[in-house]
């Protein structure tokens, strides 16, 4: 093993055992009302990758929360922060989430709804809440985009990304910009960034990262989506059968980091 590799893994190490000491302690730690019904992902390719966040969380409800609708969009740009988002655009009325398709691929129209989304799950771009020249950006459009999601009876959600392959020293600094934005805003933090660190820490030969060593794997996403559900739905995906391809025990031991990694941070 390369002197850099274990060099970053010993950093990771020490990230994740100072997180409890480093971070705010979350204000809101659970999701607001009753489970949401139709939830939009508002953000960039981080939610994209891999056929999309959607298509692991989606089964994920269906077997763990049977009989539970669930309605999801991903409102996603490449690239974007959060000021490229027009997010009160994204609530006119008959306009996303008007028709959905079926399991046969038919078109099925969606009844109107008000909101248009329960819950809106928020992203900045991966480097903007640390970047000297953007951080003052992701903090006034934490708050901008979460009192426009508040307007249209919606719940805002941060979604907490990861530090990059090469770079876990940006692990706590993503997470104490999420933390700090969503105390200050009254929201829901997903705390992605945090299982990443959680997961490489244990398990450093399991692949998060796409080459680029900035998207994120098959696992990474599998894990994102397991980290949402434990979060947004208050339910623990320990168990659950669905692991998009992966062997089960990877899908045991990503579900087991999701979960320990929420109730971690919510009860700092």
């Amino acid at each position: 093993m390369k002197i850099t590799k274990l060099l970053g893994l010993a950093l990771c190490l020490l990230l994740v055992q100072g997180i409890s000491l480093a971070q705010q302690k979350p204000t809101v730690q659970s999701y607001p009302k009753d489970a949401p019904k139709s939830v939009a992902f508002i953000g960039n390719s981080f939610f994209y990758f891999n056929n999309g966040i959607i298509s692991n969380l989606g089964p994920m409800v269906a077997e763990g929360m049977k009989g539970a609708p669930l309605r999801q969009s991903m409102i996603t740009i490449s690239g974007s922060g959060f000021d490229w988002h027009d997010v009160d655009s994204y609530f006119r009325p008959n306009a996303i989430g008007k028709y959905s398709f079926d399991a046969q691929n038919n078109v099925v129209m969606n009844p109107a709804q008000k909101p248009l989304f329960d819950a809106a799950i928020l992203m900045d771009c991966s480097q903007c809440p640390i970047h000297p020249q953007m951080k003052s950006v992701f903090t006034e459009y934490a708050k901008k985009h979460s009192d426009t999601v508040k307007r249209h009876g919606s719940v805002p959600v941060f979604f907490m990304s990861w530090a990059y392959k090469d770079k876990p020293e940006m692990t706590i600094p993503l997470a104490d910009a999420y933390t700090a934005a969503g105390n200050e805003n009254g929201v829901l933090v997903i705390p992605v960034g945090l299982a990443f660190a959680k997961s490489i820490a244990s398990k450093p030969d399991l692949e998060l990262y796409a080459p680029d060593k900035r998207h994120p794997s098959v696992a990474g996403t599998y894990l994102s989506a397991a980290t949402t559900y434990a979060t947004l739905f208050n339910q623990s995906p320990v168990g659950l059968k669905y692991n998009a391809g992966l062997s089960p025990e990877v899908a045991l031991y990503l579900q087991q980091v999701a979960y320990d990694t929420v109730k971690e941070y919510q009860k700092r």
